[in-house]
């Protein structure tokens, strides 16, 4: 059945002026200002990346915001040296999982047919689903927080089984990456990297 809220897309690129906020301009940071980032605005950032693509609306991603000195000392431990004076200091600290169960969720997420029968007692289809479209909301939450007037540091260092022991003891949840949130501090960034030719890194066939 269409939806009667549907309203087709213009299809106007967006302003020059957006790309370079949320791709040209902006950076990973390392260092931060000691200034809040509102839960409304984490709100709102939550309500802005799921609107972005999973396969079969799975939406496996589960994003915990660690923003108090009690939350972050239980991270602190299992982060790499190198990340862990950044993530100590940034004013939220993104934990990007993914549940293994999210197909209990599919007869709510994707009503027009029985997709949670696609993977009830298929373990290997269950984790490349899970951890491929939490990847790819994850890259939404990036987007979507530069596009809202945040800064983002995301990290893999970290240690993984740690990480979920603590956090998501039950299981099912588990750990992805680790983003740094917040408004970032110049001095911390790094030279721009290079980046490949479009030779380099893409064919048409």
């Amino acid at each position: 059945m269409a939806d009667p809220n549907f309203k087709p897309s213009p299809h106007t690129p967006i302003a020059r002026e957006a790309l370079d906020q949320i791709f040209f301009n902006a950076r990973t940071h390392n260092k931060w200002q000691n200034k809040p980032v509102p839960q409304s605005l984490l709100r709102q950032l939550a309500d802005v990346l799921k609107m972005g693509p999973t396969s079969a609306n799975t939406s496996p991603a589960r994003f915990l915001f660690l923003e108090s000195r009690a939350a972050k000392e239980r991270l602190s431990p299992f982060m790499s040296e190198g990340n862990r004076a950044k993530t100590a200091a940034a004013p939220v600290t993104a934990i990007v999982a993914y549940d293994t169960e999210f197909y209990e969720k599919l007869p709510k997420l994707f009503p027009h047919a029985d997709a949670r029968s696609w993977f009830v007692g298929k373990p290997e289809h269950i984790q490349e689903t899970a951890f491929r479209n939490s990847s790819l909301q994850g890259g939404y939450f990036i987007i979507a927080a530069r596009a809202l007037g945040l800064d983002t540091g995301p990290m893999s260092g970290f240690d993984q089984a740690g990480v979920n022991k603590e956090f998501f003891p039950e299981g099912k949840v588990k750990v992805n990456f680790i983003c740094n949130l917040g408004y970032g501090d110049p001095e911390g960034v790094m030279p721009r990297s290079p980046r490949f030719t479009f030779e380099e890194f893409c064919t048409i066939l």
